[in-house]
């Protein structure tokens, strides 16, 4: 791309140049006005055969001998050029990610989620089902025609290196989920990411245990291990599997499937803050139950009590049936 934006602006700028030449030659020459040195030079370079405003003097007929041999070499280039990214589709494909990037330039407080593998699919989908803007970094040229296809936002590139993800709109990202199959990769991505925005929570897939502190040393505020997480799910199927399949059945899948949400304190009325969960009075109103608390220094709280204060930057995680929580989400 860079290479196609280089020679773009190359030949905008021969031609650009030819013009200002022709028009500052006929301007000290010949003594013209502006406009008619623009005049004459539109139609010297342009071929159309118009007569001059006046008739040439030797110096001005070689000068615009001059012009016409430079100007068929520069619109020659230009033509070339054109034509062979026009035959190629590359020219198609530049502007196609300029229109990209452009949308990308409007977001804030959107997700970025590097690597369109297994993890990241599955991330992407649960975004979608909130409704939530996200950007997606793939390197796989194939990958990203899928989601060019879906028409997904994306940048074909690699997450790792800081032009890269600025170009997804790092600086003004809320979150950033790295999801590529290396660990080492990873590893730079988290860094690269916290370096560019110390306000962006970071999560990060890892395939080793050895790589779990290393990433949050990075700069990850979660590290998920998939294949552990995995293997501890199959285990508990057969220690506790009533619990298992209970907890299977809690979706948060999206809009109209959730049983289990998420309330942030400081969205709720002002006139609820400072007050306890019991005048919250969810039970009575949407028929959902608070079932978790997070207060606001990370501390969980399971089955708090009804007369936990409602402070401000806190979380209520709250259990009900879809329509329930259909409800919750009208009224609050």
């Amino acid at each position: 791309m860079k290479v196609l934006e280089s020679k773009i602006n190359k030949t905008l700028f021969l031609v650009i140049s030819i013009i200002a030449i022709g028009t500052l030659g006929y301007i000290l020459l010949s003594g013209y006005s502006f406009v008619d040195a623009l005049y004459m030079t539109v139609i010297t370079i342009t071929t159309v055969g118009f007569g001059e405003v006046q008739p040439f003097t030797s110096e001005e007929k070689i000068f615009t001998i001059f012009l016409i041999l430079t100007s068929i070499s520069v619109f020659g280039y230009a033509v070339s050029s054109f034509s062979e990214y026009l035959v190629s589709g590359r020219l198609f494909e530049h502007f196609k990610h300029r229109k990209v990037e452009k949308q990308i330039s409007h977001l804030k407080g959107h997700t970025i989620v590097c690597g369109y593998g297994r993890n990241g699919k599955q991330a992407i989908l649960k975004l979608k089902n909130y409704n939530k803007r996200f950007v997606v970094v793939e390197k796989d040229k194939e990958r990203s025609e899928l989601l060019d296809a879906e028409e997904l936002l994306n940048i074909n590139g690699d997450a790792t290196l800081d032009e890269t993800l600025i170009r997804a709109g790092i600086e003004k990202a809320a979150y950033l989920i790295t999801a590529l199959p290396s660990d080492a990769n990873n590893l730079f991505v988290v860094l690269t990411a916290s370096q560019l925005n110390k306000n962006c929570k970071v999560i990060s897939r890892a395939s080793n245990e050895s790589s779990y502190s290393k990433l949050k040393i990075a700069g990850a505020d979660n590290v998920i291990m998939p294949d552990k997480l995995g293997g501890d799910h199959m285990a508990s199927l057969v220690t506790t599997p009533d619990v298992i399949e209970f907890v299977d059945r809690l979706t948060i899948e999206g809009e109209t499937t959730a049983n289990l949400e998420e309330i942030y304190v400081d969205d709720l009325p002002k006139k609820f803050w400072g007050k306890t969960i019991l005048d919250l009075d969810l039970r009575n109103q949407t028929g959902c139950t608070v079932i978790g608390f997070r207060n606001p220094d990370k501390d969980y709280v399971i089955n708090p009590e009804a007369s936990t204060k409602l402070v401000q930057k806190a979380h209520l995680i709250v259990l009900g049936r879809p329509e329930q929580i259909s409800k919750l989400r009208e009224l609050f």
